[in-house]
């Protein structure tokens, strides 16, 4: 069994900036990198990345872009690391998928942050995309969803069951 790592960009990739004096941060190396080495994982993997931006920042074409990489994939376990905020919007253009698992993680903070939770995000996302069928899902929180049976709460920031409609 092989996964597909895919960068996006969102927070879980956020880093310090680069620049003397700079106070925005930068979308920088894919963070499943950093936590891949960490751990020494007893899988193989690839890693690509689509594009570093903020998830509100993406446009249609960019998601149009990641559906086209995960169709033209021969790897039917695919993980996504994708900012928290439009991961729902992004899910629903994949969900055409039917013959790969793919799931989208990511993380309220980045994962160079001491308390982030991304490590923990991404371990749940490969748990998960070993062992569910077909089909999109979203993991956060420690949970694993179909996408089209949560939603990003605006007041905790956590994902629940449910959609925001």
């Amino acid at each position: 069994m092989k996964i597909l790592f895919i960068q996006t960009g969102g927070s879980i990739d956020k880093d310090y900036p680069k620049k003397v004096m700079g106070y925005h941060f930068e979308l920088g190396k894919p963070a499943f990198k950093a936590i891949l080495k960490k751990i020494n994982p007893c899988f193989k993997f690839e890693s690509i990345t689509a594009f570093k931006k903020d998830s509100l920042d993406m446009t249609e074409k960019d998601r149009d872009k990641l559906y086209t990489i995960c169709m033209k994939s021969n790897h039917d376990k695919i993980v996504i690391t994708h900012g928290t905020d439009t991961m729902v919007k992004t899910a629903r253009v994949l969900s055409a998928i039917k013959n790969k698992a793919i799931i989208l993680t990511g993380a309220l903070k980045p994962e160079k942050f001491y308390e982030s939770e991304a490590d923990f995000n991404l371990g749940v996302a490969v748990g998960a995309v070993n062992t569910l069928q077909n089909g999109v899902y979203i993991a956060m929180n420690g949970r694993v969803y179909d996408w089209d049976k949560c939603h990003k709460d605006q007041k905790t920031a956590q994902f629940v069951e449910g959609t925001s409609d």
